[in-house]
């Protein structure tokens, strides 16, 4: 049974604790945060095939992954991004969240960059058909478009994917982890059969990507 603050001694409580544990932010730290998209960060956004979009509501958190090729977030201007909503499993919570909280972060990654960039706003929905033209894949628009206004932006620093060398250890085949079917047969009891589920996935994402 995992310790509260009741039962574990050592639990930090206060911000002053928690400040001395890690000590002073340095100056550039600081200064490398702004409230608009910086051409420089621009650029970083503009190379990106990834994000992962956070949300807040009634019911709990939610981060969940966005990608298409380099720069599919567009940049309106440097208050403003434009996040196409695609296909996906239909549980739309990153979306559930924003109609009561529209507060949003996203975190984007750019292949072999040790830097990522962080993106904080306030999130609403569209489905202006203007919009949806402008993000169409294959000839099929997105479900709707998120239009994003930024309230803060930085870069964060390359250690985390250092120190899990993720740029440096793609490995050429699937790593021995659990495939979906054999989680969802797992997690039914065997209700899904995980062996057919498997079989049928890759046709059915590649029929559905958009």
């Amino acid at each position: 049974m995992p310790m509260n603050t009741q039962t574990d001694p050592h639990a930090i409580t206060s911000l002053p604790q928690l400040e001395a544990l890690f000590g002073a932010v340095g100056e550039a730290s600081l200064k490398k945060e702004v409230d608009y998209l910086h051409p420089a960060y621009q650029a970083l956004i503009q190379a990106s095939p990834f994000a992962v979009l956070a949300t807040s509501g009634p019911d709990g958190l939610d981060a969940s992954p966005r990608g298409d090729p380099p720069g599919f977030v567009a940049i309106q201007d440097d208050k403003t991004l434009l996040l196409p909503e695609r296909r996906g499993n239909n549980r739309i919570d990153s979306l559930r969240n924003l109609l009561t909280d529209p507060r949003v972060a996203l975190l984007f990654l750019v292949p072999g960059v040790g830097e990522t960039l962080r993106v904080n706003g306030r999130a609403r929905i569209t489905v202006a058909p203007d919009m949806l033209r402008r993000f169409s894949m294959e000839g099929k628009p997105p479900h709707c478009v998120l239009v994003i206004s930024v309230e803060s932006v930085f870069f964060q620093c390359a250690r985390a994917l250092q120190r899990s060398k993720l740029w440096q250890t793609a490995p050429p085949s699937r790593p021995d982890v659990p495939t979906p079917g054999a989680m969802l047969q797992a997690l039914t009891a065997s209700a899904i059969d995980g062996e057919k589920y498997d079989r049928e996935l890759p046709a059915r994402q590649k029929s559905t990507l958009y």
